[in-house]
């Protein structure tokens, strides 16, 4: 009989408990029947991960290629704000991807490991889409658009590009590019090496170490148990997934409205070769 359970709970050694949260995919507003990281769908799990006294530290699980700012500004600031009213540490272990919002989120955590072939980096904002105009036209189909006010049908992807939306998307840019590059020097501080890491350029782990985006070399289970013990606890939580996205389901309009957003993902993913 082991004598410690006939203790009262009080008096007993706990085993030290980690919670991982998992934030895989790109970030956005998901679209119906597809998963994708958004502050809304990922703040139940984050403040479970969080609750008071349940946890000794939290494990972020990243594999992301990016995607919104705003919506990995959201997120990082949850994440940043429970743990410093917590007191609880977070470390962040990089599978495939951090890369542009992803990285974000990584600088969350008080610590960040990746594998020695991960992607991470990528600290520059981008807006891509499509012109249609051309082909619209070549079809006979004219576009009515009606406005009040001359900004409201800003780069129209149906219309031919004009230079005075281009430049007023590049000063957008640039201001969204200031606010990341600040969250990432205020994270990472002294650590950083380099003073042209915020180019929009990425690394693999091996050579980020090198430039102080990351802490080190290392995988999840390995690095937890060697920080917190071989006894810690690691409690997955796990993004529950819809009935609709279990059998791959997206009926009419909501089929069509996704296939351009998945043409994004897509091409997000293969810009690091994944």
């Amino acid at each position: 009989m082991d004598l410690c359970s006939l203790l009262p709970a009080k008096f007993r050694r706990r085993r030290p408990r980690v919670a991982l949260l998992r934030l895989d995919g790109t970030i956005g507003m998901a679209r119906p029947g597809a998963r994708a990281l958004s502050d809304a769908a990922l703040a139940p799990r984050i403040e479970r991960a969080f609750r008071k006294g349940a946890f000794d530290a939290v494990a972020l699980v990243i594999n992301s290629p990016g995607g919104s700012p705003v919506q990995s500004s959201l997120i990082a600031a949850r994440i940043r704000r429970l743990a410093d009213e917590n007191h609880v540490p977070v470390h962040a272990f990089v599978e495939d991807v951090a890369a542009s919002g992803g990285y974000w989120l990584a600088c969350a955590a008080d610590d960040i490991w990746t594998d020695a072939t991960s992607i991470v980096g990528s600290i520059g904002v981008i807006s891509a889409g499509f012109g249609l105009d051309g082909f619209i036209e070549r079809h006979g189909i004219a576009r009515r658009v009606h406005t009040a006010g001359q900004s409201k049908s800003f780069l129209d992807p149906f219309r031919p590009e004009k230079p005075e939306d281009v430049a007023r998307l590049e000063i957008l840019l640039a201001d969204m590019h200031v606010s990341f590059t600040d969250w990432v020097t205020a994270r990472r501080g002294a650590r950083l090496k380099r003073d042209d890491l915020f180019t929009g350029e990425f690394w693999t782990g091996r050579q980020a170490l090198d430039t102080g985006l990351i802490d080190g070399i290392a995988h999840a289970v390995p690095k937890l148990k060697e920080l917190y013990g071989e006894k810690v606890k690691i409690v997955p939580f796990v993004q529950r997934r819809s009935l609709l996205s279990r059998f791959g389901a997206q009926l009419g309009a909501e089929a069509a409205s996704g296939l351009a957003q998945t043409v994004e993902e897509r091409a997000l993913w293969s810009r690091y070769g994944l």
